[in-house]
């Protein structure tokens, strides 16, 4: 089986883990087609969720039965990362272009506004993106997100670059068992993510400036990983709190970076799911945005 094989295999068992009446949809963009995993009632609230570089839209498969209750979850594969969205026309390659790619996405999905929530990587996107686009963002959520309140760590980047610039499997499995160790992360999460840094050697993430939190307009929360290696969730927290002083911050002391958001994943719901219900009373006070 080629190595392309395993990781469609290994996809297919996450996605297998997702709800019954989970939909895929392939949306046309000037920048490629990307697929998305809908599911949740057709006319609830969307929330748009952006995973973190290889983990791909499935690994939201713990997270869609609770966001999907009242809410219609749409889980991209980032374009230009593994998973089934394919490149195509304009080249994908700088922040602007990811933005326009993004409105593209929620243009053709017919969504006017949704929340967003991202993972990682997908929390710079987010971030940037309601910043881009406030109008179309009702609230945002981010999974220990980097690069928007602080920069990463010296020894983290030392420890992926190997990763990185010389991919293997086995080389992936142990990063992450090292990233991950203490916590029930998702052994078919962490097969896809190895089978997806190892086997894509083509994955190009657009990457960008930090995004400037303090012209934030949309209702946040950020929950962060106590024992992340990516950053001091500590100083993050506070530099959050300093940027968006409404901001709901919450530190989950057991995970680390990587463990999000398969690991305890009934935590981690409640508070999202909390969080986004509150959008009605958002709506209904006077003045709100």
């Amino acid at each position: 089986m080629s190595s392309s094989q395993e990781f469609f295999t290994a996809y297919d068992a996450l996605l297998a883990r997702w709800p019954t009446g989970t939909a895929e949809i392939d949306v046309p963009t000037p920048y490629g087609t990307t697929r998305v995993h809908a599911y949740g009632p057709a006319d609830a609230t969307p929330v748009l969720l952006l995973h973190g570089g290889g983990s791909t839209g499935v690994v939201w498969f713990a997270n869609a039965t609770a966001l999907g209750t009242h809410h219609r979850v749409l889980a991209v594969d980032i374009l230009g990362d593994a998973g089934h969205s394919v490149p195509g026309g304009r080249p994908l390659r700088t922040t602007t272009d990811l933005m326009a790619w993004l409105d593209a996405l929620l243009d053709g999905l017919t969504v006017s506004r949704a929340h967003l929530l991202g993972h990682s990587y997908g929390g710079w996107i987010a971030l940037t993106y309601a910043l881009h686009a406030a109008r179309r963002v009702d609230r945002l959520v981010l999974l220990d997100p980097t690069q928007c309140f602080a920069n990463f760590r010296p020894g983290f980047l030392l420890r992926s670059l190997p990763v990185l610039l010389r991919p293997t499997r086995a080389r992936a499995h142990a990063y992450l068992d090292r990233e991950t160790a203490g916590t029930d992360t998702d052994l078919g999460w962490k097969r896809v993510y190895a089978l997806a840094v190892s086997g894509f050697a083509n994955r190009k993430l657009v990457v960008g400036r930090r995004p400037d939190p303090t012209a934030l307009s949309v209702p946040l929360l950020v929950l962060l990983a106590g024992r992340s290696d990516a950053h001091d969730a500590a100083k993050v927290a506070a530099r959050a709190r300093k940027a968006v002083p409404d901001a709901r911050i919450e530190i989950l002391a057991e995970l680390t970076h990587f463990a999000m958001p398969t690991a305890i994943p009934t935590q981690t719901n409640q508070r999202i799911t909390d969080f986004l219900a509150d959008n009605q009373e958002k709506q209904a006070a006077p003045g709100a945005v």
